[in-house]
């Protein structure tokens, strides 16, 4: 009976004792697989056998009729071919299967599915990245289409840039102004006798390494209205035998802006000297740290024009340094002779509106400005007197005063003759023009330039008003060889803009 007070029906009853009955034994575990992966294989077999087969016979392809092959309206007719008689039928063109079809359609029903949490089956296939497009290549230029021949044509334009046949030996790339790189030759019937290249390195030791110095040095700048190139080479004749190069070059820059003063100095060391190309190395130096310590004021009189101050202030720094020099042959024990060296320095303002140019120096050397094509030597005259040398003592050795003529018993303690004079200083400062070069160069370079036309004439037209050459074309320039001139060759040119 329930609570509402109704009995229940007989067959209510069987059920609910065959459900909840707690006499019934236990039925106890099942024969049959009953794990997760039994329960997901049966589940797919299921789904598989009831959609398979139907979906299989949808997607079988349909016979269609093939299309009619027609000749190409393009060709040849051939009036013996043989024509198919037109189809009484309309042509009927393949339904495209549409899109949704194809993405539902799942796999065979022999596929087995992994579980969710299983691994691909397979080898990991590789990762792709998107990567930028690379840049289209850009058109090769148009051809130049070549003049129309005739009486008044102009010239090939290629044939004007034409190389050299031993261009291809040549491991240099063109000079800076964009011409050909220039080959080192020689001028006059004969070349001279030793090779152009260098062919033995100066003799070293443990001892006087710091002491070496490189067979070439090769320069440049620009200031102002300015353009600077400056090479020392070693000679020919100091190549072949193995001795250092003589000559020495300093090129610095004191200070800043319009009031930066630069410095070109130029040494040669005397021929058979054991420590020439030391003496000419100091010289450099020292001459440049007493620029360097009075640049300031020598900036302000080369801009202000003062040129009695200049000429007695560097006469001033240009005996000190050859103090110096004396003082350090006595320690190496040499006389004052063999232990010194030519002089000879530009001193450039980087002012654009300043275009003093100050030559001093002591020594041989030259001094020459190309202008309108001309070369014009600048070297400062020397008095005769004075070139001369005569000596102040009298026939039986007896010295005379300057100025009274009063003779004089020779001294004691004078162990020979009287040394000869000393080299008289030089000082030039001129104003340059547009379109001017200015060379200053060593004696192994400014005797040929005096005894031989032809190198000045060939400089002439290497330096003439297109500008200033390249640094290699600036190296070729000064190795022009002559028969007859072996020595370094030391040189700085500046053109005017």
């Amino acid at each position: 009976m329930s609570q509402q007070g109704e009995k229940p029906a007989a067959h209510e009853d069987d059920w609910w004792r065959k459900l909840y009955d707690e006499t019934a034994p236990d039925t106890g575990p099942s024969s049959a697989p009953d794990s997760l992966d039994d329960r997901f294989d049966s589940v797919s077999d299921t789904v598989s056998e009831a959609v398979g087969p139907e979906l299989e016979r949808e997607l079988e392809p349909e016979s269609l009729p093939l299309p009619e092959v027609r000749p190409d309206p393009r060709t040849a007719w051939d009036p013996y071919r043989e024509q198919a008689p037109p189809s009484e039928e309309p042509e009927r063109e393949p339904e495209p299967v549409p899109v949704a079809t194809q993405a539902a359609v799942p796999g065979p029903r022999n596929t087995v599915f992994p579980a969710p949490w299983e691994a691909p089956a397979g080898p990991p296939g590789p990762r792709t990245f998107a990567v930028p497009k690379p840049p289209e290549p850009a058109p090769p230029p148009a051809p130049l289409t070549p003049p129309a021949a005739g009486p008044a044509a102009a010239p090939d334009p290629v044939a004007l840039h034409e190389l050299p046949p031993d261009w291809a030996a040549s491991d240099a790339p063109a000079d800076g102004g964009g011409g050909a790189r220039p080959l080192v030759d020689h001028l006059g019937d004969r070349p001279p006798t030793y090779d152009a290249e260098p062919a033995a390195l100066p003799a070293a030791t443990s001892e006087n390494l710091d002491a070496l110095v490189p067979d070439t040095v090769l320069d440049g700048a620009r200031y102002g209205t300015y353009t600077l190139r400056a090479a020392s080479v070693r000679g020919d004749s100091a190549r072949f035998r193995g001795e250092p190069r003589r000559d020495a070059l300093l090129t610095a820059r004191f200070g800043a802006a319009e009031s930066a003063l630069v410095l070109v100095a130029v040494a040669g060391g005397v021929r058979g000297g054991e420590g020439a190309h030391l003496a000419a190395a100091d010289a450099c130096r020292w001459i440049g740290g007493a620029v360097a310590r009075s640049h300031a004021r020598l900036s302000e009189d080369i801009r202000a024009g003062r040129r009695a101050d200049l000429k007695s202030g560097l006469h001033r720094l240009t005996d000190r340094t050859y103090g110096k020099l004396r003082a350090r042959a006595a320690e190496l024990g040499l006389e004052p002779g063999e232990y010194t060296t030519s002089l000879r320095c530009l001193l450039l303002s980087a002012d654009p509106d300043c275009r003093t140019r100050v030559f001093f120096g002591v020594g041989s050397g030259g001094l020459f400005r190309l202008r309108d094509g001309l070369w014009q030597d600048l070297e400062p005259v020397i008095p005769e007197e004075a070139a001369s040398g005569v000596s102040e003592e009298g026939p039986d050795g007896d010295r005379l005063t300057m100025d009274l003529q009063i003779t004089t018993s020779p001294s004691p303690y004078s162990d020979g003759p009287a040394p000869p004079p000393a080299e008289l200083f030089r000082f030039r400062a001129s104003v340059a023009r547009p379109g001017d070069t200015l060379l200053l160069c060593s004696s192994g370079f400014a005797e040929p330039m005096r005894g031989e036309p032809e190198l000045p004439d060939e400089l002439a037209e290497r330096w003439g008003p297109p500008g200033p050459p390249g640094l290699p074309a600036f190296l070729a320039d000064t190795q022009l060889r002559i028969k007859g001139y072996a020595d370094d060759r030391t040189c700085a040119a500046v053109w005017e803009a």
